[in-house]
């Protein structure tokens, strides 16, 4: 309970922002914040969407779609990823803003759909749409290809390696560490509750989707990972965009090695079955990985692009 609600000079409207978010958290865990049960009771009937608060004004936000971090104080709101349009409603509507207030900053962590098809809910409500560079390259280049582009709110302020800024007592840092996932991809840190959202950078114990089309690197998406936890230390806290069944959107530093040594075994196997003449249709027929136990069914995917990214194919 230290990390809850530490900032005592909020007004009127800030309280009732803040009451609309903490309807969404924990039912076990914060309870005893409110008089009865009702109020979490009925916010939680949507089984389709959850809010978490992680630390002081820091939080998550799950629905359809790559998991929304957030920052809500009386100073400001900042959000990273926005799902899609009708997803990302339940969390602009939990804001409860009013006319004349704005969300701060929104970023994209990277530019797939399902953590920037909800841009567009925000427009005429954020003050600043902040990406990667490349990220925004690709939303644009993707939204021209499949003829889309008015539904599209692309982000209008960009970097090349750290963007920072500083919401009330909460410093915000993007930094990108190199081409992995996609060439794009952001880790957004909130540096005072030290919470750092990691995008796609991480599926925690499901296998990853490598979008080589936006220069994906699994090599270089080992490294990253590596240079992540020199970067932040081991009392941060991350957010990733996905995880697998009884696995969590939240993660520590342990995680992210996993998820190193999952690109370890997948680089490994590949290069051993094409040493042993197997055929790319041969490889990708494998159903796991020596050692590694990942749940869903999609290996073939990383595969794919493992032998691709072996053989430049």
């Amino acid at each position: 309970m230290k990390y809850l609600l530490n900032d005592m000079k909020l007004n009127d409207q800030a309280l009732n922002t803040r009451r609309q978010v903490l309807k969404g958290l924990s039912l076990g865990a914060f309870a005893g914040l409110f008089p009865t049960g009702n109020l979490l009771a009925n916010f939680l009937q949507d089984k389709d969407w959850e809010t978490e608060l992680i630390r002081n004004n820091v939080g998550l936000f799950k629905g359809k779609g790559g998991t929304i971090g957030w920052l809500m104080s009386g100073e400001g709101t900042a959000a990273i990823d926005s799902q899609f349009p009708d997803s990302v409603k339940h969390f602009i509507d939990s804001l409860n803003l009013a006319e004349d207030q704005q969300v701060n900053i929104l970023f994209n962590s990277h530019h797939h759909g399902d953590h920037t098809g909800g841009n567009i809910a925000f427009k005429g409500i954020v003050s600043k749409v902040v990406a990667h560079e490349n990220s925004r390259t690709n939303q644009e280049a993707t939204a021209k290809s499949r003829g889309n582009e008015s539904s599209q709110l692309y982000p209008d302020t960009v970097f090349k390696d750290k963007w920072s800024e500083k919401i009330g007592d909460e410093t915000i840092t993007a930094r990108y560490f190199g081409a992995a996932h996609t060439n794009g991809d952001s880790v957004i840190h909130f540096e005072n509750a030290n919470v750092a959202h990691v995008g796609d950078l991480v599926f925690n114990r499901r296998h990853p989707y490598i979008d080589r089309s936006a220069g994906a690197n699994i090599a270089n998406w080992i490294t990253v990972l590596e240079n992540i936890r020199k970067t932040y230390d081991t009392d941060t806290l991350f957010i990733c965009g996905h995880a697998g069944n009884n696995y969590d959107v939240k993660i520590t530093h342990k995680d992210i090695q996993a998820q190193e040594k999952y690109f370890d075994r997948l680089l490994a196997f590949a290069k051993k079955e094409i040493k042993g003449g197997k055929s790319q249709e041969e490889i990708l027929k494998a159903t796991e990985l020596p050692g590694l136990s990942w749940q869903d069914e999609n290996l073939s995917r990383p595969l794919k692009a493992a032998y691709e990214e072996l053989t430049g194919k």
